[in-house]
């Protein structure tokens, strides 16, 4: 384990993030899973579909 990794987790045992902060990663995360979930069980819209142009791609 890197040294750094380790004086980070110090310093966050010493002075934990706020309840606030906490709130708002945990909401980041959910708007994140909620959209991944509406992804896969809906499907994305016409205009987010990939249309590869060069001649690279081939299925």
């Amino acid at each position: 384990m890197n040294p750094r990794w380790l004086f980070r987790m110090s310093r966050w045992a010493q002075n934990p993030p706020s309840a606030g902060r906490v709130k708002f990663v945990f909401a980041i995360i959910g708007i994140c899973l909620l959209i991944v979930a509406a992804e896969h069980f809906i499907g994305l819209p016409e205009w987010m579909a990939v249309d590869p142009k060069s001649g690279r791609y081939r299925p």
